[in-house]
């Protein structure tokens, strides 16, 4: 079995994102970007299903600049055996995304996608489940359980309600949450041994994909500053104040 692991180029999450000036964008000039947490969840999942003996190849693709080879190479130091890079100048929403994923599963052959669930600079949260739509086949969203049988996913989901176990079937869609494991740490021989591993540059006129409509950006805006609190001394008192705050 094959399996694709879709990996983002992002600020990391240790970092505070600023806002342009004129609100053009987040400012990533100078800032630490890495592996998506949620996708960097999914890699591991598929190392450990590989360790098991249920996978036989793990290939790491990401959509975006040439500056994602790092964020590649990070993905080949962790475990995966090959790597694609579909090298574009241009923003990268979901609808996108989805048809480019599609295009390369199909060219590698995957059984099992498996990707975080959504990323943490747009958190979208559409990609995969949009790439399952196109594809016609099964997905499990918000997984913090996979268990793999013969042909089958066993995933347990996080919904709003506590958990939810489903039955898939392969070839099939996966998305993580942060439950499912905690990452490794890469060590220094594994990060030299990721620079003889391959890594292909392909684009989208290659594979042949479609561009979908692309939603237009106006600006970006800072989130509001946050108002002080004021202690209450009654339930009456602050029912008082949420109405008068207009939140009742």
């Amino acid at each position: 079995m094959k399996i694709l692991v879709p990996v983002k180029r992002t600020i990391d999450y240790n970092v505070k994102p600023q806002i342009k000036r004129d609100g053009s964008g987040v400012n990533t000039e100078g800032v630490k970007m890495s592996i998506n947490p949620f996708d960097e969840i999914a890699l591991e999942e598929a190392i450990r299903i590989k360790e098991r003996g249920d996978a036989e190849e793990i290939i790491a693709v990401t959509i975006a600049g040439s500056e994602a080879q790092q964020q590649l190479r990070t993905a080949l130091a962790m475990g995966a055996d090959r790597a694609v890079l579909v090298e574009v100048d241009e923003t990268v929403q979901p609808p996108l995304a989805a048809r480019a994923l599609l295009k390369v599963r199909e060219q590698e052959e995957a059984d099992l996608v498996l990707m975080g669930k959504q990323a943490i600079d747009d958190d979208c949260n559409q990609t995969g489940q949009m790439m399952a739509a196109l594809w016609g086949r099964p997905q499990a969203t918000f997984t913090s359980k996979l268990e793999l049988s013969e042909g089958t996913v066993r995933a347990t989901r996080e919904v709003d309600a506590g958990l939810e176990t489903i039955e898939i079937d392969l070839p099939a869609v996966v998305t993580t949450d942060l439950r499912l494991n905690e990452p490794r740490f890469v060590k220094m021989p594994d990060i030299m041994k990721a620079k003889r591993k391959p890594l292909e540059t392909t684009s989208l006129d290659t594979l042949g994909v479609e561009r979908p409509a692309q939603l237009e950006v106006q600006t970006h805006e800072p989130p509001p500053q946050r108002g002080g609190g004021k202690m209450v001394e009654s339930v009456d008192e602050l029912l008082s104040e949420l109405k008068n705050r207009g939140a009742l």
